[in-house]
Protein backbone atom coordinates (compact mmCIF):
# COMPACT_ATOMS: atom_id res chain seq x y z
CA UNK A 1 0.00 0.00 0.00
CA UNK A 2 3.30 2.31 1.18
CA UNK A 3 4.42 1.88 -2.21
CA UNK A 4 1.46 3.01 -4.48
CA UNK A 5 1.28 5.83 -2.33
CA UNK A 6 4.98 6.33 -3.23
CA UNK A 7 4.15 6.03 -6.78
CA UNK A 8 1.38 8.16 -6.73
CA UNK A 9 3.22 10.87 -5.09
CA UNK A 10 6.04 10.58 -7.28
CA UNK A 11 4.22 10.79 -10.70
CA UNK A 12 1.86 13.74 -9.05
CA UNK A 13 4.71 16.28 -8.76
CA UNK A 14 5.55 17.14 -12.46
CA UNK A 15 1.79 18.36 -12.62
CA UNK A 16 2.12 19.99 -9.43
CA UNK A 17 5.37 21.87 -9.96
CA UNK A 18 3.82 23.11 -13.37
CA UNK A 19 3.56 26.82 -12.70
CA UNK A 20 0.12 27.29 -13.70
CA UNK A 21 -0.98 23.90 -11.16
CA UNK A 22 0.95 25.53 -8.27
CA UNK A 23 -0.16 29.28 -8.85
CA UNK A 24 -3.98 27.80 -8.72
CA UNK A 25 -3.70 26.14 -5.74
CA UNK A 26 -1.60 28.73 -3.74
CA UNK A 27 -4.26 31.23 -5.12
CA UNK A 28 -6.91 29.53 -3.68
CA UNK A 29 -4.80 29.31 -0.84
CA UNK A 30 -3.61 32.85 -0.20
CA UNK A 31 -7.09 33.91 -1.01
CA UNK A 32 -9.19 31.77 1.83
CA UNK A 33 -6.48 32.56 4.48
CA UNK A 34 -6.16 35.96 4.00
CA UNK A 35 -10.16 36.59 3.92
CA UNK A 36 -10.56 34.50 7.60
CA UNK A 37 -7.99 36.81 8.62
CA UNK A 38 -9.77 39.95 8.01
CA UNK A 39 -13.73 38.60 8.14
CA UNK A 40 -14.82 40.87 10.66
CA UNK A 41 -13.21 44.48 8.79
CA UNK A 42 -15.48 42.44 5.68
CA UNK A 43 -18.65 42.26 7.06
CA UNK A 44 -18.21 45.76 8.64
CA UNK A 45 -17.39 47.45 5.37
CA UNK A 46 -20.67 45.65 3.98
CA UNK A 47 -22.71 46.75 6.39
CA UNK A 48 -21.58 50.34 5.89
CA UNK A 49 -21.57 50.08 2.16
CA UNK A 50 -25.86 49.41 2.51
CA UNK A 51 -26.39 51.14 4.53
CA UNK A 52 -28.72 54.20 3.09
CA UNK A 53 -28.96 57.62 3.64
CA UNK A 54 -29.31 59.31 6.85
CA UNK A 55 -29.22 56.06 8.08
CA UNK A 56 -27.10 55.27 11.82
CA UNK A 57 -27.26 52.35 12.70
CA UNK A 58 -23.29 51.49 11.79
CA UNK A 59 -20.89 54.51 12.81
CA UNK A 60 -17.66 53.75 13.82
CA UNK A 61 -15.35 50.44 12.68
CA UNK A 62 -14.44 48.96 15.98
CA UNK A 63 -17.99 49.99 17.69
CA UNK A 64 -19.47 48.41 14.78
CA UNK A 65 -17.16 45.36 15.52
CA UNK A 66 -17.91 45.33 19.05
CA UNK A 67 -22.08 45.36 18.66
CA UNK A 68 -22.04 42.19 16.36
CA UNK A 69 -20.27 40.48 19.13
CA UNK A 70 -22.36 41.53 21.20
CA UNK A 71 -25.44 41.00 19.82
CA UNK A 72 -24.29 38.16 17.90
CA UNK A 73 -21.43 36.54 19.50
CA UNK A 74 -18.14 35.57 17.84
CA UNK A 75 -19.81 33.29 15.36
CA UNK A 76 -21.54 37.12 14.27
CA UNK A 77 -17.80 38.46 13.54
CA UNK A 78 -17.35 35.77 10.42
CA UNK A 79 -20.94 35.30 9.66
CA UNK A 80 -20.82 34.86 5.48
CA UNK A 81 -17.16 33.69 6.07
CA UNK A 82 -17.67 30.39 5.15
CA UNK A 83 -19.33 30.60 2.13
CA UNK A 84 -16.69 33.90 1.05
CA UNK A 85 -14.01 31.18 1.77
CA UNK A 86 -15.71 28.94 -0.42
CA UNK A 87 -16.13 31.32 -3.46
CA UNK A 88 -12.72 32.89 -2.60
CA UNK A 89 -10.53 30.20 -3.03
CA UNK A 90 -11.72 29.60 -6.79
CA UNK A 91 -11.49 33.32 -7.14
CA UNK A 92 -8.21 33.67 -6.48
CA UNK A 93 -7.37 30.42 -7.75
CA UNK A 94 -8.79 31.22 -11.30
CA UNK A 95 -7.26 34.96 -10.70
CA UNK A 96 -3.61 34.21 -10.18
CA UNK A 97 -3.97 31.17 -12.82
CA UNK A 98 -5.23 33.45 -15.81
CA UNK A 99 -2.66 36.17 -15.07
CA UNK A 100 -0.08 33.82 -15.04
CA UNK A 101 -1.04 32.60 -18.32
CA UNK A 102 -1.46 35.40 -19.82
CA UNK A 103 1.66 36.95 -18.57
CA UNK A 104 3.79 33.17 -19.94
CA UNK A 105 1.65 34.11 -23.16
CA UNK A 106 2.38 37.83 -23.79
CA UNK A 107 6.00 36.58 -22.75
CA UNK A 108 6.10 34.40 -25.49
CA UNK A 109 4.87 36.78 -28.62
CA UNK A 110 7.15 39.71 -27.67
CA UNK A 111 9.78 40.40 -30.30
CA UNK A 112 12.76 40.91 -27.85
CA UNK A 113 12.99 37.41 -26.11
CA UNK A 114 15.97 39.26 -23.71
CA UNK A 115 12.86 40.71 -22.34
CA UNK A 116 11.33 38.54 -18.94
CA UNK A 117 9.00 41.20 -17.65
CA UNK A 118 6.14 42.47 -18.87
CA UNK A 119 5.38 46.15 -19.49
CA UNK A 120 2.90 48.36 -17.34
CA UNK A 121 0.11 48.62 -19.67
CA UNK A 122 0.66 44.63 -20.31
CA UNK A 123 0.18 44.08 -16.79
CA UNK A 124 -3.09 46.45 -16.57
CA UNK A 125 -4.32 44.40 -19.23
CA UNK A 126 -3.46 40.48 -18.07
CA UNK A 127 -5.00 41.85 -14.45
CA UNK A 128 -8.33 43.13 -15.96
CA UNK A 129 -9.08 40.25 -18.16
CA UNK A 130 -8.02 37.98 -14.98
CA UNK A 131 -10.48 40.08 -12.41
CA UNK A 132 -13.38 39.72 -15.19
CA UNK A 133 -12.98 35.93 -15.53
CA UNK A 134 -12.45 35.20 -11.82
CA UNK A 135 -16.20 37.04 -11.15
CA UNK A 136 -18.35 35.65 -14.20
CA UNK A 137 -17.04 32.10 -12.50
CA UNK A 138 -17.83 33.34 -8.88
CA UNK A 139 -20.30 36.10 -8.73
CA UNK A 140 -23.61 34.71 -7.04
CA UNK A 141 -21.59 33.01 -4.80
CA UNK A 142 -20.25 36.61 -3.44
CA UNK A 143 -23.68 38.06 -4.33
CA UNK A 144 -25.47 35.14 -1.71
CA UNK A 145 -22.75 35.74 0.45
CA UNK A 146 -23.11 39.21 0.45
CA UNK A 147 -26.73 39.38 1.80
CA UNK A 148 -25.96 36.46 4.44
CA UNK A 149 -23.80 39.16 5.41
CA UNK A 150 -26.35 41.93 6.16
CA UNK A 151 -29.41 39.23 6.91
CA UNK A 152 -29.08 38.93 10.24
CA UNK A 153 -27.88 42.27 11.07
CA UNK A 154 -30.82 43.75 9.78
CA UNK A 155 -33.22 41.58 11.51
CA UNK A 156 -31.46 42.22 14.73
CA UNK A 157 -31.46 46.13 13.68
CA UNK A 158 -35.72 45.73 13.78
CA UNK A 159 -35.71 43.90 16.71
CA UNK A 160 -34.37 46.48 18.50
CA UNK A 161 -36.88 48.76 17.07
CA UNK A 162 -39.71 46.88 18.08
CA UNK A 163 -41.56 47.37 21.21
CA UNK A 164 -43.16 43.60 21.13
CA UNK A 165 -40.67 40.66 22.81
CA UNK A 166 -39.81 38.84 19.51
CA UNK A 167 -37.34 36.21 19.25
CA UNK A 168 -34.70 36.22 16.73
CA UNK A 169 -35.27 34.29 13.29
CA UNK A 170 -32.73 31.78 12.44
CA UNK A 171 -30.68 33.55 8.65
CA UNK A 172 -31.50 31.42 6.36
CA UNK A 173 -28.59 29.08 5.07
CA UNK A 174 -26.44 29.46 1.67
CA UNK A 175 -28.50 27.16 -0.29
CA UNK A 176 -32.13 28.30 0.88
CA UNK A 177 -31.00 32.01 -0.17
CA UNK A 178 -29.39 30.94 -3.16
CA UNK A 179 -32.53 29.00 -4.14
CA UNK A 180 -34.70 31.62 -3.25
CA UNK A 181 -33.23 34.31 -5.64
CA UNK A 182 -32.96 32.32 -8.59
CA UNK A 183 -36.62 31.38 -7.99
CA UNK A 184 -37.85 34.79 -7.26
CA UNK A 185 -35.72 37.34 -9.01
CA UNK A 186 -35.20 36.23 -12.57
CA UNK A 187 -33.22 32.66 -12.46
CA UNK A 188 -29.52 32.85 -13.58
CA UNK A 189 -30.23 36.80 -13.82
CA UNK A 190 -30.98 37.33 -10.14
CA UNK A 191 -27.77 35.47 -9.60
CA UNK A 192 -26.08 37.73 -11.54
CA UNK A 193 -27.50 41.21 -10.05
CA UNK A 194 -25.04 43.52 -9.60
CA UNK A 195 -21.92 41.88 -12.31
CA UNK A 196 -21.55 45.05 -14.43
CA UNK A 197 -20.93 47.43 -11.80
CA UNK A 198 -19.33 44.58 -9.98
CA UNK A 199 -16.99 43.92 -13.30
CA UNK A 200 -16.34 48.10 -13.52
CA UNK A 201 -14.45 47.40 -10.51
CA UNK A 202 -13.00 44.35 -10.28
CA UNK A 203 -11.37 44.68 -13.43
CA UNK A 204 -9.23 47.64 -12.30
CA UNK A 205 -8.57 46.51 -8.98
CA UNK A 206 -6.99 43.67 -10.23
CA UNK A 207 -4.99 45.27 -12.78
CA UNK A 208 -3.79 47.79 -10.69
CA UNK A 209 -2.88 45.36 -7.80
CA UNK A 210 -1.06 43.21 -9.79
CA UNK A 211 0.98 45.55 -11.62
CA UNK A 212 1.97 47.84 -8.37
CA UNK A 213 2.95 44.07 -7.07
CA UNK A 214 4.71 43.18 -10.20
CA UNK A 215 6.15 46.47 -10.19
CA UNK A 216 7.63 46.63 -6.57
CA UNK A 217 9.30 43.09 -6.95
CA UNK A 218 11.01 44.44 -10.00
CA UNK A 219 12.62 47.22 -7.71
CA UNK A 220 12.62 44.81 -4.62
CA UNK A 221 12.99 41.19 -6.05
CA UNK A 222 14.33 39.30 -3.24
CA UNK A 223 11.07 37.20 -2.83
CA UNK A 224 12.22 35.38 -0.01
CA UNK A 225 12.22 38.44 2.81
CA UNK A 226 8.36 37.74 4.08
CA UNK A 227 8.86 41.64 5.46
CA UNK A 228 9.19 42.86 1.30
CA UNK A 229 6.11 40.69 0.13
CA UNK A 230 4.27 41.55 3.15
CA UNK A 231 5.00 45.24 2.38
CA UNK A 232 4.48 45.19 -1.11
CA UNK A 233 1.36 43.20 -0.80
CA UNK A 234 -0.11 45.98 1.14
CA UNK A 235 0.80 48.91 -0.98
CA UNK A 236 -0.54 47.09 -3.96
CA UNK A 237 -3.77 46.13 -2.44
CA UNK A 238 -4.07 50.00 -0.29
CA UNK A 239 -3.49 51.37 -3.71
CA UNK A 240 -5.79 49.93 -6.04
CA UNK A 241 -9.12 49.80 -3.54
CA UNK A 242 -8.50 53.15 -3.23
CA UNK A 243 -8.58 54.62 -6.90
CA UNK A 244 -11.44 51.81 -7.57
CA UNK A 245 -13.62 51.91 -4.24
CA UNK A 246 -16.53 53.81 -5.69
CA UNK A 247 -17.35 50.83 -7.81
CA UNK A 248 -17.29 48.17 -4.78
CA UNK A 249 -19.87 50.25 -3.42
CA UNK A 250 -21.93 49.95 -6.28
CA UNK A 251 -21.52 46.20 -6.36
CA UNK A 252 -22.65 45.83 -3.05
CA UNK A 253 -25.65 47.68 -2.85
CA UNK A 254 -26.74 46.29 -6.20
CA UNK A 255 -26.39 43.01 -5.00
CA UNK A 256 -29.13 44.21 -2.07
CA UNK A 257 -31.22 45.98 -4.36
CA UNK A 258 -34.30 43.84 -3.57
CA UNK A 259 -33.97 43.22 0.07
CA UNK A 260 -36.13 44.37 2.40
CA UNK A 261 -38.56 46.69 0.25
CA UNK A 262 -36.94 49.72 0.15
CA UNK A 263 -36.22 49.40 3.85
CA UNK A 264 -32.50 50.12 3.06
CA UNK A 265 -33.00 53.38 1.62
CA UNK A 266 -32.21 53.20 -1.94
CA UNK A 267 -33.32 52.00 -5.47
CA UNK A 268 -31.23 52.49 -8.69
CA UNK A 269 -32.29 52.15 -12.50
CA UNK A 270 -28.77 51.80 -13.39
CA UNK A 271 -25.20 52.32 -12.42
CA UNK A 272 -25.19 55.93 -14.22
CA UNK A 273 -28.89 56.46 -12.15
CA UNK A 274 -26.84 55.27 -9.01
CA UNK A 275 -23.48 57.31 -9.37
CA UNK A 276 -25.99 60.48 -9.83
CA UNK A 277 -28.36 59.64 -6.59
CA UNK A 278 -25.86 58.99 -4.16
CA UNK A 279 -24.01 62.47 -5.21
CA UNK A 280 -26.77 64.29 -4.60
CA UNK A 281 -28.21 62.35 -2.04
CA UNK A 282 -25.05 61.53 0.00
CA UNK A 283 -22.37 63.73 -1.36
CA UNK A 284 -18.82 62.56 -2.63
CA UNK A 285 -18.23 61.16 0.17
CA UNK A 286 -21.16 58.88 -0.16
CA UNK A 287 -19.15 57.12 -2.86
CA UNK A 288 -16.66 56.13 -0.14
CA UNK A 289 -18.69 55.49 2.42
CA UNK A 290 -16.80 51.97 4.40
CA UNK A 291 -13.46 53.12 3.00
CA UNK A 292 -11.79 52.95 5.89
CA UNK A 293 -13.52 50.15 6.77
CA UNK A 294 -12.07 48.36 3.81
CA UNK A 295 -8.65 49.82 3.67
CA UNK A 296 -8.36 47.93 7.17
CA UNK A 297 -9.53 44.93 5.79
CA UNK A 298 -7.56 44.96 2.09
CA UNK A 299 -4.50 46.36 3.32
CA UNK A 300 -3.67 43.47 5.73
CA UNK A 301 -5.78 40.78 3.90
CA UNK A 302 -3.34 41.51 0.57
CA UNK A 303 -0.63 41.48 2.75
CA UNK A 304 -0.90 38.45 3.85
CA UNK A 305 -2.25 37.38 0.84
CA UNK A 306 0.73 38.14 -1.69
CA UNK A 307 2.98 36.25 0.97
CA UNK A 308 0.67 33.49 1.73
CA UNK A 309 0.98 33.08 -2.64
CA UNK A 310 4.44 33.53 -2.52
CA UNK A 311 4.96 30.91 0.53
CA UNK A 312 2.58 28.36 -0.92
CA UNK A 313 3.84 28.69 -4.54
CA UNK A 314 7.36 28.28 -3.97
CA UNK A 315 6.69 25.39 -1.38
CA UNK A 316 4.87 23.47 -4.14
CA UNK A 317 7.74 24.23 -6.81
CA UNK A 318 10.43 22.87 -4.41
CA UNK A 319 8.46 19.69 -3.42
Amino acid sequence: MSEIVVVAEENAKPFLKQDLTASFIAGGVSGAFSRTVVSPFERAKILFQVQGPGAGNYQGIFSTIYNMWKEEGAAGLFRGNGINCVRVFPYQAVQFVTFQYLKTEILTHHNDSTIDQLTTVERLGAGAIAGTISVLATYPMDLVRTRLSIQTAQNLAKLKQSKINLTVVKPPGFWQLFGKVYATEGGLLGLYRGFYPTTLGVAPYVAINFAVYEKMKDLWPDNTNPLMNLANGALAGGTAQTITYPFDLLRRRFQVLTMGNNELGFQYTSVWNALVTIGKKEGFKGYYKGLTANLFKVIPSMAVGWLTFETVKDAIVNY
